[in-house]
């Protein structure tokens, strides 16, 4: 018998083809839908509402597609570290950040990823695979705070726009109204600048976008983030601007403060000349030392005087608070290496 496929990762369309070629009505589609991405069932057998001879029928092709974590690690902050076992046996980290009345999910779309950024634990592990739509929504689905969730980071392990479709895909499906309906402005994708798929991205979605930063010298930026050879910053900043971020979508640039590096006004000035006159954030973060690395976090003192020289100039800048760094959630340091 073929391998069963899910139905979580299905758009609408795709379930009506499959209702259809088994000769089911096609509002079932419909229902079908409504069970899995808004009454959130684990089993067909769950689905009420369809005749049970229709139901055994379903799970003759399909299962819903849903696993639990294998793994949850809690922080002293409330963030949690989630680990996922993908359909082929490897092993993906999502993590939750509460906050006031907001609980944000930073998702995984890659096993690894082939960006190879010196301060990242994730870039460490090579590339080892892209998720499914399936199982990128699978951790939305099955962390334990999915029904309290505001918001939606792709930020974990992976470069998105590197899987692209898949990731495009599950944000439909989360946008729509079949889906959770949630607006563009609940989504934020967080890339390294990856042309032409940010060119794509940003003329077939709303959803709000980050750009991995970390310095504004090509040079140094490049012995950070081997990447920006291929995809100079300088490029990435002339095409956003040529679009609208005045109205609802934002755009922010992660700036991660390595000590003695690239943490001092002279790198604060040359970051105001790249993003001077763009609608942005720009977002400061402190390095969380990882394993084989020689970079070492920025002072308070430092960041302070980055973010203020910043303000003054007109750029809405903010210090991002660490979270999770206890239990290895905190920004660059996801690997699956502690299971």
């Amino acid at each position: 018998m073929d391998k069963k496929r899910y139905l979580l990762g299905m758009t609408l369309a795709e379930i009506t083809e499959e209702v259809l070629s088994a000769g089911l009505p096609k509002f079932t589609a419909k229902q079908i839908a409504d069970w899995v991405y808004v009454k959130r069932v684990a089993g067909i057998d769950e689905m009420t509402n369809i005749s049970i001879r229709n139901r055994d029928l379903l799970k003759n092709r399909f299962e819903v597609g849903r696993s639990e974590p294998e793994n949850v690690q809690t922080s002293a902050d409330g963030t949690r570290k989630m680990l996922f076992k993908t359909q082929g046996g490897q092993f993906v980290e999502t993590v939750t950040i509460p906050e006031d009345d907001r609980i944000t999910i930073c998702v995984s779309s890659q096993v690894g990823c082939c960006m190879n950024c010196g301060f990242c634990m994730t870039g460490k592990m090579g590339f080892n695979g892209n998720l499914t739509a399936n199982e990128i929504l699978n951790q939305v689905y099955s962390v334990p705070e999915s029904e309290q969730l505001s918001n939606l980071v792709f930020m974990g392990m992976g470069e998105p726009l590197d899987n692209y479709d898949s990731v495009m895909k599950a944000a439909e499906i989360l946008m729509a109204d079949y889906g959770l309906a949630w607006s563009p402005k609940r989504i934020t994708l967080s890339s390294i600048g990856l042309l032409p798929k940010l060119k794509n991205f940003l003329d077939e979605s709303k959803c709000q976008l980050a750009i991995s930063l970390h310095s504004p010298i090509p040079v140094q930026r490049q012995s950070l983030m081997p990447a920006e050879k291929a995809f100079p910053s300088a490029e990435v900043v002339a095409l956003l601007r040529n679009y609208d971020w005045s109205h609802q979508r934002r755009l922010s640039f992660e700036y991660i403060m390595f000590g003695g590096v690239n943490d001092s006004l002279v790198y604060a000035r040359e970051l105001n000349r790249l993003l001077s006159g763009l609608d942005c954030r720009i977002n400061l973060i402190r390095f969380h030392k990882i394993p084989g690395s020689e970079l070492s976090p920025s002072t308070n003192d430092n960041m302070l005087k980055f973010r203020d020289f910043l303000t003054a100039k007109g750029l809405y800048c903010t210090i991002r608070a660490s979270r999770g760094e206890d239990i290895s959630a905190a920004c660059g340091m996801l690997s699956t290496a502690k299971r």
